[in-house]
């Protein structure tokens, strides 16, 4: 696939996490197609380099996105300095491997913090402006794992299952402002998710190793390996903004299309299963 050609009219891109991954793919080909692009890192010399990308059209913001005042600052700032964001992309976030009861609370909170509130506070800062304009869009980065689910990852699906939830609510609560809500569902991509990006709680119950073990091993041998593009993918992001009528969700990768397919096939059977049960449960006519 080419490079992205440009717009008819740049955009002001805000994208979470763009020192690598998906982040840094998808700033990298914002600029090649003519927009701005303002990313958040987490240390002055990323900031620096980032600015240098693009003199003019680069902006690097110093950002964690779990501190909420500052997410609201930063976010005003770049309004009055750069321009109008007409794009968000909540793409910082970390993946947790683990069985649930070999993972502590903590462990949850954090996961939580980052992958879910972090992108809220996020969408709740630049609403106001979106909604003055009535105009905007908000790319969740959320995972074919917002969707299906593998063992070992509960805490990685709660967090995705609960921003795809988030996602098309509030997709459907500012619909009438012109403004759209994208959760974008990457498969496997050959970023550093199951890298460094990856936490994982250490296997101390004996039972689970049979489970964990080989799933453990399977997804480290693959990480750097993965089949998916992670610039065609951000190309095919900066399509679904020039759309009139942008999908509330987006698969990107065959394997995610194949396994949500198969999921969905699974739970019609399920429901016609017990159909009969679940529709007993009205109160009978007296």
């Amino acid at each position: 696939m080419a490079s992205a050609s440009s717009s008819n009219t740049p955009k002001t891109w805000f994208i979470t996490g763009v020192s690598s991954g998906f982040g840094r793919a998808l700033a990298q080909e914002a600029l090649a197609a003519g927009h701005r692009v303002v990313g958040t890192l987490r240390n002055e010399t990323a900031r620096a380099e980032f600015d240098a990308l693009q003199p003019g059209r680069s902006f690097g913001r110093l950002l964690d996105v779990t501190h909420s005042a500052d997410v609201d600052r930063v976010v005003a700032e770049v309004e009055a300095s750069v321009g109008p964001i007409d794009v968000l992309v909540n793409n910082a976030g970390y993946g947790h491997e683990g069985t649930v009861e070999e993972s502590s609370l903590d462990e949850l909170r954090q996961q939580f913090e980052v992958n879910v509130f972090g992108a809220v506070a996020m969408a709740k800062a630049v609403l106001p402006f979106m909604r003055a304009r009535r105009r905007g869009h908000i790319l969740n980065i959320t995972s074919m794992g917002g969707i299906v689910t593998f063992p070992g990852l509960g805490y990685y699906h709660g967090s995705k299952f609960a921003l795809e939830g988030i996602s098309e609510a509030l997709g459907k609560e500012v619909a009438s402002f012109g403004i759209h809500v994208t959760a974008v569902e990457p498969g496997g991509f050959r970023t550093d998710w199951a890298g460094r990006s990856m936490v994982r709680a250490p296997q101390s119950i004996a039972d689970y190793a049979p489970v964990m073990g080989p799933v453990r091993e399977a997804r480290l041998a693959r990480s750097g390996k993965q089949a998916g593009d992670p610039a065609k993918a951000a190309r095919a992001m900066i399509q679904i903004t020039e759309a009139a009528n942008p999908p509330a969700h987006l698969l990107l990768g065959p394997d995610a299309v194949k396994v949500v397919r198969e999921k969905l096939g699974l739970l019609q059977e399920e429901i016609k299963a017990w159909e009969a049960l679940s529709v007993s449960t009205d109160f009978s006519p007296a």
